[in-house]
């Protein structure tokens, strides 16, 4: 092997150590932060001999759920956008800008004002949520192979579109429904890590983690695709198969993450951005440091959320927005100052 192989092969070894070492941290420290604060040399005790005790419950039913959906929250979005942004060859692509998030905030809001939750119980809300980011796939992807071929501007504008259509459907909805209903929609749109049904949960992680081992298949295909399609139809990459595979991958992991968590702005454009200057565009590398990324920022940042005004709650969707926002203009502000 060549000794420049070595040296990426190793600075690759260690950034992915480096993040599950902090995504560890990270961990330990939600599951010890709270109302109740638990020691953390304490909770592999209590976890494994503490049955029975207000301790356990509060980290087997409460924080620990939590902890796993924020993570499969944060690794589908971080690994989303790596994916766009490669697919689409723009950095500033993120999941929701394909309208996705409109579709599912719109399908919560029909689901509140006509009090789905009545017949089907508090599982309506993800599954509304989920109908209705799968239609906007479902939507963007038949305009965008109307001539047999998967085009991406042609994707990236009708997701624009779809989700202005969908935002003023949504303030439309909003202007109409009851005081009650008005709060329950902007708790959702402003995104929550509060979903506790364990079957949802399951299907969130198992769906995260699928959609990691499927966009690795694809890592190469994806580095030629950031050459160009010409370019990478003469290295013999099947692009068109390769675009809708990646396209629909990226789009299920997006209203996943919708669905079991609301609106959670920024993960899916400042954590492949910011992978994207530590590690390297290579995405061999990208798509697992994004996805590892996306988790630790998702939870660092529903830390933040839990415990700044304590015992009161912030909307883990408000924090991403803030920091997410912030960390964007300051990596901007640097490249242009390294430009100059």
């Amino acid at each position: 092997m060549a000794p420049g192989g070595t040296h990426q092969h190793l600075s690759w070894i260690l950034t992915l150590s480096g993040l599950a070492v902090l995504l560890l941290l990270v961990s330990a420290m939600a599951l010890a932060t709270g109302s109740a604060d638990i020691p953390v040399t304490d909770i592999p005790g209590i976890l494994l001999h503490g049955q029975g005790t207000f301790a356990h419950d509060i980290l087997v039913k409460l924080r620990l759920p939590r902890l796993i959906l924020g993570i499969a929250v944060g690794g589908s979005l971080g690994l989303a956008g790596a994916i766009l942004q490669g697919l689409f060859r723009n950095p500033l692509v993120e999941p929701y800008t394909l309208g996705i998030s409109g579709g599912a905030s719109l399908g919560v809001c029909l689901s509140i004002l006509f009090k789905w939750h009545l017949a089907i119980g508090i599982v309506a809300y993800p599954l509304a949520g989920f109908a209705g980011s799968l239609a906007v796939i479902v939507t963007v992807y038949l305009i965008s192979i109307r001539t047999g071929m998967v085009k991406t501007d042609t994707m990236l504008l009708t997701g624009v579109m779809i989700s202005f259509v969908c935002s003023s459907l949504v303030m439309l909805l909003m202007a109409v429904s009851s005081s009650d209903e008005l709060q329950r929609i902007v708790f959702w749109i402003m995104g929550s890590l509060d979903e506790t049904n364990p079957a949802l949960i399951r299907i969130c992680l198992a769906g995260s983690l699928t959609g990691l081992g499927v966009s690795l298949l694809f890592c190469l295909d994806l580095n030629a695709l950031t050459l160009g399609e010409e370019e990478a139809s003469g290295l013999g990459v099947p692009i068109e198969r390769s675009k809708k595979i990646l396209f629909i991958t990226a789009s299920i992991l997006t209203g996943l993450s919708v669905a079991a968590a609301g609106i959670i702005m920024f993960a899916g454009l400042i954590v492949p951005h910011f992978m994207r200057m530590t590690a390297g565009s290579d995405h061999r590398i990208l798509l697992l440091s994004s996805f590892l990324g996306g988790a630790v920022f998702l939870t660092l940042c529903d830390i933040v959320a839990r415990t700044v005004i304590a015992p009161l709650e912030l909307p883990v969707g408000v924090i991403t927005g803030i920091i997410g926002g912030i960390v964007f203009i300051w990596v901007l502000t640097r490249r242009q100052k390294g430009a100059a």
